[in-house]
């Protein structure tokens, strides 16, 4: 990707054919990072009170003064941050405890098989299922209270108060954010092992005595970190400054900084902009500082654990390890499952009373007197997704053509700019570059729409791709220009074809990532463009469950049947040819 930047590549580049690919990392680069770069700048001149349209004409501290004057903003600032570790350091742990305690078993061979399934479903959508089942008469209280019953216990009509969803702790906010980065951590730290020598790794360490936890903990994972570092940092990033899921799972009095943000640029008092713009910059340098935390939290952990590395110890045969990591990776996919299919249950409820654990009466009424009013962000969702994920697949195919051709490949300073999206606070530069459309006159206007979700489509994209298109057998391609192909011939002829499978699903993640988009669509749809996301956040503050959930289940729907087409159209297509077959 960062093939034109030589001082990156440490390569200098040999294009043998079609200079004109040499455009495409650039122009890549320039669609996702020139943007954020203007929207920082953006957000950061009205933090300091400069904003002609809003009468700011100078530079003044009055947006910090306010902000600091704020009595939500302790609270705010001590809810992010705990939510935020707690919530990566726990998907992280998940993680790699199921790697540990299951590698080369049947359980992580079924768990990598529901990975794609599992990040299809929006981050909103899946809090959504969530407050379903943590609500004071959710789904999990109506059947503990259905087991009571059965059992003979005495049970109340009315639900009780437990406040698990939108706790004043955050905690429901945290197990909702764990719950949904953990797959996306595994996704990357199985890619990541494909470059480990793990199984002979793995051998040479059992061979020593080490029981298999142990030797995987003390060989694989200080070979498997490093490879891991950026995902990491970019859940760490998006826990401490997601929105959609904390406005649905998260307190409100105070709420998480990044919500509470927010609620100051929607604010009709525009004086508000400005104490924002402040916030936001204040949620850059908190995700900033968290980052720098964490790298100095790897070096003392890595310092502390160098001696237990070097001491000889085997540990054990691993059973309470695999035991505590298998009974918490099939509770988070049960809770997953379950949110689901709450969404999907309450779409079709015509009457469910408390505390009855199934509804007395079904309907599909709310689908037909709902569908015309959610067709509209429904089409634009699709469009916009479909778009999105069309451009970031073309832009990457490009990078990746000239890595080829050129004989390049990307260092790991350049897989932080690809990072750069991921690692930067939406709501940090988000308004700046709202700012920069208003003056095109771009606001609220499909291209804009689109380029807002490609900023953030296009990264997981070439995370997904890049490593099947390296992987391809580089003789294949030389192969078919001794017989007088041309490069481009070689790319759609050979390579395109045999990379079906991997192009389709990381069109699926891409798309699936699209339909995810909350804020995007908020700043760059000015209002006049929605989607189903936007809808269901809106909705989640009140209103009939079977709407709630009618939109939800929809949201979902969408990325799963992408990825069902991603993994059916090559098996229909390849059925007779085996060597090409998934």
């Amino acid at each position: 990707m960062a093939g034109p930047l030589r001082a990156i590549a440490g390569r200098r580049p040999r294009l043998r054919r079609g200079p004109w690919m040499g455009f495409v990392p650039w122009l890549t680069l320039f669609l996702f990072l020139v943007p954020v770069l203007l929207g920082l700048v953006g957000t950061w001149l009205p933090a300091f009170g400069y904003l002609p349209a809003l009468g700011g004409t100078g530079l003044s501290p009055e947006p910090w003064q306010r902000l600091f004057a704020d009595p939500s903003l302790p609270g705010a600032l001590l809810l992010t941050v705990t939510t935020g570790f707690l919530s990566a350091l726990l998907a992280l742990v998940l993680a790699m405890s199921v790697l540990a305690a299951w590698h080369g078993t049947r359980l992580l061979r079924a768990v990598r098989r529901f990975l794609a399934p599992l990040l299809a479903v929006p981050h909103a959508a899946l809090a959504l299922g969530l407050a379903f089942l943590l609500a004071d008469s959710g789904w999990l209280v109506r059947l503990a209270f259905a087991a009571g019953e059965l059992m003979g216990l005495a049970v109340p009509r009315r639900p009780p108060m437990l406040g698990l969803a939108n706790d004043p702790n955050g905690i429901a906010l945290t197990f909702g954010l764990a719950l949904k980065e953990t797959p996306f951590l595994l996704l990357m730290s199985l890619a990541a092992l494909g470059q480990i020598r793990v199984e002979r790794t793995l051998a040479v360490a059992r061979s020593a005595g080490y029981g298999p936890v142990t030797a995987w903990v003390k060989t694989v994972l200080p070979q498997l970190y490093p490879q891991i570092r950026l995902p990491v940092y970019a859940v760490l990033a998006y826990s401490l400054s997601v929105v959609d899921m904390a406005l649905i799972l998260g307190p409100s009095t105070p709420p998480t900084l990044a919500v509470l943000v927010l609620r100051w640029f929607n604010d009709p008092d525009l004086s508000l902009r400005f104490m924002a713009a402040a916030g936001a910059t204040l949620q850059l340098c908190i995700v900033l500082a968290a980052l720098a935390l964490w790298y100095g939290a790897e070096r003392l952990v890595v310092r502390c654990c160098r001696p237990w590395l070097s001491a000889g110890g085997r540990g054990g045969p691993g059973r309470a390890t695999r035991g505590v990591s298998g009974l918490a990776i099939g509770l988070a996919g049960a809770m997953f499952a379950a949110a689901i299919l709450a969404m999907a249950v309450w779409s079709v409820t015509r009457r469910w009373r408390f505390p009855d654990a199934l509804p007395a009466q079904w309907s599909a009424a709310t689908w037909a007197e709902t569908l015309p009013v959610l067709a509209w962000p429904a089409w634009t969702t699709l469009w916009a997704g479909l778009a999105a994920a069309g451009l970031a697949l073309v832009l990457t195919i490009g990078c990746l053509e000239y890595e080829d051709r050129a004989g390049v490949r990307p260092s790991t300073r350049a897989l932080w700019l690809l990072y750069v999206p991921l690692l930067v606070p939406q709501i940090a530069f988000l308004f700046g570059a709202q700012v920069l459309l208003v003056l095109l006159r771009l606001d609220g206007t499909a291209p804009a729409l689109i380029w807002s979700h490609l900023m953030f489509v296009l990264p997981y994209v070439f995370l997904a791709l890049s490593d099947p298109w390296r992987a391809l057998d580089s003789r294949y391609a030389r192969t078919a220009r001794c017989l007088g192909l041309s490069p481009g011939a070689v790319l759609l002829r050979v390579k395109l074809p045999m990379l079906l499978r991997p192009l389709l699903i990381a069109a699926a993640i891409g798309f699936a990532v699209s339909v995810a988009q909350y804020l995007p669509t908020i700043f760059a749809g000015a209002g006049r463009l929605t989607t189903l996301t936007v809808e269901a956040v809106g909705l989640a503050g009140g209103g009939d469950r079977r709407v709630i959930g009618m939109y939800a289940f929809a949201q979902s729907v969408l990325p799963l049947a992408a990825f069902a087409l991603a993994l059916a159209v090559p098996t229909m297509l390849y059925r007779r040819r085996k060597g090409m077959s998934p």
